[in-house]
C-alpha cells in the first residue's frame, strides 16, 4: 500500500516556459527561393491559433482553465506547432498535479487535438476519481506553561485551540484548505500571551489505495510573554502625555496583538500624527534565547545523548517586553477644500482649516455651503485625560431652507466623550438661539439651554464593511430649567441597525429609529429638538426631512417619529451587490399618527470603496406615488 507524504506546501503548479520558435513549416523551401538578401525582406510567421477546452466536473473545469499553460500561453506571438505539442505532452502530468489541490489524487487525465475545424482544439478530459477525506488529525501542542513565578496565572486553553481547529475529520482534503488551517492555529496563538509560537512540523500523508489522508501538527508555544515600560519615539511638539493618556496596556498585562491595534488606532485618531507604530520589543529577549541555546549546546557536547533527554533548566520569568511607540507628527496647520453632492441636501462646497496645537487643544473649522443648508462651525478639543476623557467646546451656525421651513441655529456647546469603540458615550451641555420662518406664517425665535447624554453600543465584525452584528444608540436629554429657555422639554431618542448573513453571499440588514419628546407647548422648542423623517438613510422614496407635520405650505417636525427598514443585498462579485428594501415610517404631533406609516420600496446597487459602501437605490414612495434617486455613503453612528 504506497502512501505520500505532503509536507506544509502550498499547491503544485508546473510552468513550462515556450523556447525560442523553430524554423516553421515550408521556410527552408522559403531560403532556397529568396534571393541572397531574404534576411531584409523575410516576414515573421503567424503564430499558431487554437481553443482549449476542458472537461471536468463541479470547480476543477474552473482550476483548469485558470491554471494550465495550454491556457496560459493561448495566443502567445511566438506559439508553433512544436510549442503546442510539447504543451500537450506536458498538460496530463500538470492536471493531475492541479486536481490533486482540491483533493483528488487518482485522476484519470486524457488529453487530444482536433484538428477537424478551422482551428485546433485542444481538449482536456478529467476524471477526478474519489476525493481524498480526512482520517485523522493529529494537533500536538508543546509549552503553553505559565512562565514562573506566575503558576497562579490563568492557564491558556489548549482545548479551545484544538477545537477550533478547521479541518474536521471526513471532510476533503485540500491543499488551501489545509494551508489556512495551519495559518490560523498559528494566528490564534501568536496574537496574545505567545508571539514567538512556531509550528515546528507539519505532515499531511495521503495513501491514494484507500484514499484518506492522515494529519499531523507540531505547534511549540515558545515561552509566555508580557508587556513592560512604554517607550515613545518621535515627539517633538506635544507632550508625552497625549500618548501616555490614551495607553490603557499596563506592565505586567499578557502580549496582546489586539492591544497593540487598538492603542494605534486611538492614537491615529487624534489627528496629532502622521504615522503612527506600535510595537513590542522583542529583542529584550533575544540575549536570553542566545545564551539559552549557548547552554545547550554545551550540556550537549559533554552529556551526550543523557543531556539531549534531561529537562530544561528553570530559567525564571521571561523579561517584559517593552512597548515602543513610534510617531511621526503631522503638520501643525492644514487647509482643504472640496466638493460633493448629496440627495438630501444637494450640491456641496466645503472650506476646512485645522491647527494642532492653539492653547494646548486641536482647533478645527469648517464653512460649509449646500443647497439647502449653510453651516459654519469652530471646535476646539483637549488632549484626552488621564482617566480617558475627551473634552470639546465650540461654537456653530447652520441655516437651512428644507420643506419650506427656514431655521437659523446658532450653537455655543462644551461636550465630554468617554470610552471605546465598542462602548462609547458623551454628556453634551448647548445653548441655542434659533429664528425660525414657515412659509406663510410669522417668524419666530426661540432659545434653550439643553444637557444631553448618548451612549453608543456597537458590536461589528468590521466598522467599516459590516457584516455581523449591531450597532445601538440611545439619546435621552432636554431643557428643565427656566434658564434660558423659552420652554422647558424632556426629549429621548433611539436608533439601531442589526447585520446578518444569509448564505455564502447575501446579508440581511435591519434598521429603526424612533423618537419623543415631551412638552407643554411645542412652539418654542427648537426645531433641532423636533422629528422629521425621509431621506437616504431614513425612509427612502421620500426627500430629506419631508415626513412631519404639515403646517401651511411646509413640512415642521414633530413631537414623535417612528421608522423602520429591512434591506437583503447579494454580492455576486467581492466588491459588487445588488440589493432590495423596504422602508416605512412617519413623523407626527400624536402617536397614533406617528404610528401610521408611510413606506418606500425599491432597488439599488452596493460597492465597497476604499472609505465604505457605496449605495445607489431607486426607491418608490407609495405615499407621493414617485420615484426618487437616492445617493449615500455607508450607514454608521
Amino acid at each position: 500500500m504506497g502512501q505520500l507524504t505532503l509536507a506544509a506546501a502550498g499547491s503544485v503548479i508546473l510552468l513550462f516556459p515556450i523556447a525560442q520558435a523553430a524554423a516553421q513549416e515550408g521556410a527552408q523551401q522559403s531560403a532556397q527561393d529568396a534571393p541572397a538578401d531574404n534576411a531584409a525582406t523575410e516576414a515573421a510567421p503567424a503564430p499558431l491559433q487554437y481553443e482549449v477546452k476542458v472537461n471536468a466536473p463541479g470547480d476543477l473545469d474552473e482550476l483548469l482553465e485558470k491554471n494550465l499553460d495550454l491556457e496560459r500561453f493561448r495566443g502567445n506571438p511566438r506559439m508553433d506547432r512544436e510549442q503546442l505539442q510539447r504543451l500537450v505532452r506536458d498538460t496530463p502530468e500538470q492536471a493531475r498535479n492541479l486536481v490533486a489541490t482540491a483533493g483528488y489524487y487518482t485522476p484519470v487525465v486524457t488529453v487530444r487535438v482536433d484538428t477537424s475545424g478551422a482551428k485546433p482544439v485542444v481538449i482536456v478530459d478529467v476524471d477526478p476519481g474519489q476525493a481524498v477525506t480526512i482520517d485523522k488529525v493529529e494537533l500536538e501542542l508543546r509549552g503553553f506553561d505559565p512562565t514562573p513565578p506566575l503558576a497562579a496565572s490563568e492557564p491558556y486553553d489548549t482545548e479551545a485551540l484544538k477545537r477550533s481547529w478547521s479541518l474536521k475529520t471526513g471532510s476533503v482534503f485540500r491543499q488551501a484548505d489545509w494551508e489556512s488551517a495551519k495559518r490560523a492555529l498559528l494566528r490564534e496563538v501568536v496574537q496574545t500571551r505567545y508571539p514567538r509560537a512556531q509550528l515546528v512540523d507539519t505532515q499531511a500523508v495521503v495513501d491514494p489505495e484507500t484514499h484518506k489522508v492522515s494529519l499531523l501538527v507540531v505547534l511549540d508555544s515558545g515561552p509566555e510573554l508580557r508587556f513592560g515600560e512604554l517607550r515613545i519615539e518621535g515627539l517633538k511638539r506635544y507632550d508625552p502625555s497625549i500618548i501616555r493618556n490614551l495607553d490603557k496596556i499596563r506592565p505586567g498585562e499578557y502580549y496582546s496583538e489586539s492591544a497593540l491595534q487598538s492603542l494605534q488606532a486611538r492614537l491615529q485618531d487624534t489627528g496629532y500624527f502622521a504615522s503612527v507604530e506600535v510595537s513590542a520589543d522583542m529583542s529584550s529577549i533575544l540575549s536570553e534565547q542566545i545564551e539559552a541555546g549557548q547552554e545547550s549546546q554545551q550540556a550537549e557536547a559533554e552529556g551526550g545523548s543523557a543531556a539531549a533527554e534531561a529537562k530544561p533548566v528553570n530559567r525564571g520569568p521571561a523579561p517584559l517586553l517593552p512597548l515602543v511607540v513610534r510617531v511621526t507628527e503631522n503638520k501643525q496647520q492644514n487647509v482643504s477644500a472640496g466638493l460633493g453632492f448629496s440627495t438630501n441636501t444637494g450640491n456641496r462646497a466645503q472650506l476646512n482649516y485645522d491647527n494642532l496645537n492653539v492653547w494646548g487643544t486641536r482647533f478645527k473649522s469648517a464653512i460649509t455651503m449646500e443647497t439647502k443648508k449653510q453651516a459654519a462651525h469652530a471646535n476646539f478639543y483637549f488632549p484626552t485625560t488621564e482617566r480617558g476623557y475627551n473634552d470639546s467646546a465650540g461654537a456653530s451656525f447652520e441655516r437651512s431652507d428644507i420643506s419650506n421651513e427656514i431655521t437659523a441655529v446658532t450653537t455655543i456647546s462644551a461636550k465630554r466623550n468617554w470610552g471605546g469603540t465598542n462602548l462609547e458615550r458623551s454628556l453634551t451641555f448647548e445653548f441655542l438661539s434659533e429664528d425660525k420662518t414657515v412659509v406663510g406664517l410669522e417668524q419666530t425665535r426661540s432659545k434653550s439651554l439643553p444637557l444631553t447624554y448618548a451612549i453608543t453600543k456597537r458590536s461589528l465584525d468590521s466598522l467599516l464593511f459590516p457584516t455581523k452584528g449591531y450597532v445601538i444608540n440611545a439619546q435621552v436629554g432636554g431643557a428643565l430649567l427656566p434658564v434660558l429657555t423659552d420652554e422647558r422639554f424632556v426629549r429621548v431618542a433611539g436608533k439601531a441597525v442589526y447585520y446578518r448573513p444569509l448564505g455564502e453571499k447575501g446579508e440581511l440588514i435591519v434598521r429603526g429609529e424612533m423618537g419623543a419628546l415631551g412638552s407643554k407647548e411645542k412652539r418654542g422648542v427648537p426645531a433641532v429638538y423636533l422629528f422629521r423623517a425621509g431621506g437616504d438613510q431614513s425612509v427612502r422614496g421620500y426627500g430629506y426631512q419631508e415626513l412631519g407635520v404639515k403646517e401651511g405650505d411646509a413640512t415642521i417636525g414633530g413631537r414623535y417619529m417612528l421608522t423602520g427598514s429591512a434591506e437583503y443585498q447579494y454580492w455576486f462579485k467581492p466588491k459588487w451587490a445588488i440589493a432590495a428594501f423596504y422602508d416605512a415610517g412617519n413623523a407626527a404631533d400624536t402617536v397614533k399618527a406617528a404610528m401610521t406609516p408611510k413606506s418606500g420600496y425599491g432597488l439599488g446597487g452596493r460597492y465597497k470603496s476604499p472609505v465604505g459602501p457605496i449605495n445607489v437605490d431607486v426607491a418608490y414612495g407609495h405615499a407621493v406615488h414617485a420615484y426618487r434617486l437616492h445617493f449615500s455613503l455607508g450607514f454608521t453612528f
